[in-house]
């Protein structure tokens, strides 16, 4: 990325400014990368603990597939799912506040028996189904977060605060050597005049 700039002390001044907030930037920055890295770690790991308890819970009731034919699946619903938002690095999040489930009407006489053990077992499930799944955005949130931080971060170290740097010094040397070409151009004129007046 190249920086505009012009050979004068306002450009010189803008160049010092932008190269200060980036400066003072850099630091908080990293700090949300590697917050948001760590947050990252978490909610992978996160996922991966519901991703096994979901296996260990769907292995459990796997002897008793032959019954679900029997449930009624209009029996038990997700009627609701709260959530509430939560910042985490500067990122909007979504948690899972509660799973609200609403069970139809059912009769215990004409049912079979396990019915009512089975609805716990279809919760179960689904909550943590769901929560499987709040985790999985959460952590793709937080993904996305960390890349874009990481680029900014590499951004400003490896492009514009050595490119502003890189102008900045630019610019001073060239007023330096302006500055310097004035002091000659002074000193032949003087030293002509005093030639002149030392002949008259």
């Amino acid at each position: 990325m190249a920086i505009k700039f012009q050979y004068n002390k306002t450009s010189l001044q803008d160049l010092n400014k932008q190269l200060k907030v980036r400066v003072r930037a850099l630091p908080t920055i990293k700090n949300k990368e590697s917050a948001l890295r760590i947050e990252v770690k978490k909610a992978k790991d996160d996922t991966a603990a519901f991703n096994e308890k979901l296996e260990r819970l769907i292995a459990r009731y796997e002897e008793m597939v032959r019954l679900w034919p029997e449930f009624d699946p209009a029996i038990l619903t997700v009627s609701d799912v709260k959530m509430s938002v939560k910042k985490i690095a500067g990122v909007k999040t979504f948690v899972l506040d509660e799973v609200v489930f609403s069970i139809g009407e059912y009769s215990l006489f004409n049912q079979p028996a396990w019915l009512p053990g089975g609805i716990d077992i279809l919760k179960q499930l689904a909550q943590v189904a769901i929560e499987r799944d709040f985790y999985i955005e959460k952590m793709n949130l937080l993904d996305h977060a960390r890349k874009k931080t990481t680029q900014k971060v590499n951004l400003y170290e490896k492009v514009q605060i050595p490119g502003y740097e890189d102008a900045i010094l630019k610019i001073k040397r060239f007023m330096e050597d302006e500055e310097n070409l004035s002091k000659s151009s002074q000193k032949i004129v003087k030293s002509r005049q005093q030639v002149k007046e030392a002949a008259l």
